[in-house]
């Protein structure tokens, strides 16, 4: 069965496009597309399908979920955010930080992401430790991503190329580097760096170097590092899925 969207007004819509223009300029000022994308993975990555808490509905803006490990660092996206977030009271926060998402990969060369507003804003956010740890292999992603979030291994693959943008900080995850030569564009090249092994100047972290040793990953890997194309078409439907985690179920 297919989604069933909540219906949003015109006011509503016409304030979501004028946010994308204003979300596009922030991005390209501060060239901040890796933390956009990193908020809006974390909001929704929280979702857990047994017991439907979590995901992204906007609570990644109290201090509680951002206090979380997996989230230091997302403070300073918040902060970015809220100067254009108050010209638009009449968007949630929910689609707020996911219309962000939207837009990094957009901005940067990447797919254009089907985005569906309605997400109402939840009060409580959700416990922490439901995020993927990046020392971990597949079998730990498979419980995340799969057995928590209900997304496929096709999806895990598409998902781990967005590390194709933006770098590790050691005082936030331990690690430091970029994946890719270069961090500010949304291309297959992620895919590329890990099958041509480990460079003194780029980062592999465990869980990327995992794909290679997994024979359902790894021929997703090889196909996404040939063939752009098919990797931002199962990425945008997996950013897609993501992002509407507990959201318009029909």
């Amino acid at each position: 069965m297919g989604k069933s969207y909540p219906t949003v007004s015109e006011e509503y819509k016409k304030a979501v496009e004028k946010c994308k223009k204003k979300l596009r300029g922030l991005i390209a000022e501060k060239s901040c597309a890796p933390l956009m994308l990193r908020i809006a993975w974390h909001s929704a990555g929280t979702f857990d399908v047994k017991t439907k808490t979590g995901g992204p509905f906007g609570t990644m803006k109290h201090a509680a979920e951002l206090s979380h490990g997996a989230n230091s660092g997302l403070d300073v996206a918040v902060r970015l955010l809220q100067p254009i977030k108050d010209q638009f009271p009449i968007i949630t926060y929910a689609d707020f930080y996911q219309l962000a998402g939207v837009v990094a990969v957009e901005v940067t060369g990447g797919p254009e992401v089907a985005f569906h507003p309605g997400r109402e804003d939840k009060p409580q956010p959700p416990p922490e430790g439901r995020l993927p740890d990046a020392t971990k292999g597949c079998d730990h992603l498979r419980q995340v991503f799969g057995v928590q979030m209900g997304l496929s291994d096709k999806d895990i693959v598409a998902l781990s190329g967005g590390h194709t943008l933006g770098r590790c900080h050691k005082e936030r995850s331990g690690f430091e580097g970029t994946w890719t030569a270069n961090p500010l564009i949304f291309d297959n090249s992620y895919f590329k760096e890990l099958l041509s092994g480990e460079k003194k100047e780029l980062l592999q972290l465990p869980s990327d170097k995992a794909l290679l040793a997994d024979p359902v990953f790894r021929p997703l890997v090889e196909k996404y590092a040939a063939d752009e194309d098919a990797f931002f078409e199962d990425y945008a439907e997996a950013h897609l899925k993501l992002s509407e985690l507990g959201f318009a179920d029909a």
